[in-house]
């Protein structure tokens, strides 16, 4: 059983898609007070520029699978793929985000432990916004919960040990990275809303302009002070989830993968033809 491996140009476009989305999430700490800071202004732009980048990792490792090296996605893990998708957005809406409790979390790093690092991201990223879609979630934040689902479905795939650990250490593993995953999450996505009380003059609002270490101490103050609560819960659930069902869930995931044999190149013989028209491969 393999992972859907990833290629070189694969590697480049998430390695691109990264480096936008950390810098997406972290200018405004650098920036001076004269800039506009506002994510509502620059996430249409990012956007704009992210759907291009995700279509280019898809086209990236569709390209990797073409190469003869057994990389990349091919049409059977597209098809793996859009099913995982459609899960994780069927389950975010049951939980609705109540004291943040996602159990999309869970299959994420499932899957993405399974199917690997190139896989977990695009899975994450498409994950977000076919849920979004689907509750009505569409807005200014949409891109940056793409890339940081991503990236956490991402991390899960470059955990070491995918084929030697198994059983209860393997659980233990992932359910202790999904909680750690989800407390960072949360972290993540304050940032990206963050800059939006700045100039309330409340203790924990961001400064444009004031030093990067005090910011950062407004910041660990606000997270404490909104959404650790949430965070805990959301990191729990995945606890719970992992330790209990992971074991079933990784089973499937892996059995799948085996049947579906990723990177087996597919042919058709002329012997194969006949035998399904019903006539003598020997004649």
């Amino acid at each position: 059983m393999r992972a859907v491996r990833l290629g070189p140009r694969s590697a480049v476009t998430l390695l691109l898609v990264s480096a936008v989305g950390v810098a997406a999430f972290g200018w405004p700490l650098l920036a001076d007070s004269a800039s506009g800071l506002a994510h509502s202004r620059d996430a249409p732009w990012l956007f704009a520029a992210l759907l291009p980048l995700l279509l280019g990792v898809v086209v990236a490792a569709v390209s990797d699978s073409d190469d003869g090296t057994g990389t990349g996605l091919g049409a059977k893990a597209v098809a793996m793929l859009g099913v995982l998708a459609a899960a994780g957005a069927a389950l975010r809406p049951l939980g609705a985000g109540t004291a943040g409790l996602e159990p999309m979390f869970f299959l994420m790093v499932l899957s993405g432990r399974v199917l690997g690092p190139g896989f977990g991201f695009v899975l994450g990223a498409v994950s977000m916004f076919a849920s979004a879609l689907l509750t009505g979630g569409v807005g200014p934040w949409l891109p940056f919960q793409m890339l940081s689902m991503g990236w956490v479905a991402m991390g899960a795939g470059l955990l070491p040990g995918p084929h030697r650990l198994r059983g209860r250490g393997e659980l233990a593993m992932l359910a202790g990275y999904g909680a750690a995953a989800s407390v960072l999450y949360g972290t993540v996505m304050n940032l990206q809303g963050w800059p939006y009380i700045a100039g309330l003059g409340t203790g924990v609002s961001f400064v444009p302009g004031d030093p990067l270490g005090e910011n950062l101490v407004r910041f660990a103050a606000y997270v404490l002070a909104t959404s650790m609560g949430w965070d805990l819960s959301r990191a729990l659930l995945t606890v719970v989830l992992t330790l209990t069902l992971g074991g079933t869930v990784l089973r499937a995931l892996r059995r799948a993968t085996r049947r579906a044999a990723f990177d087996a190149p597919v042919s058709f013989t002329s012997a194969s033809f006949a035998g399904h028209r019903g006539g003598n491969p020997d004649r």
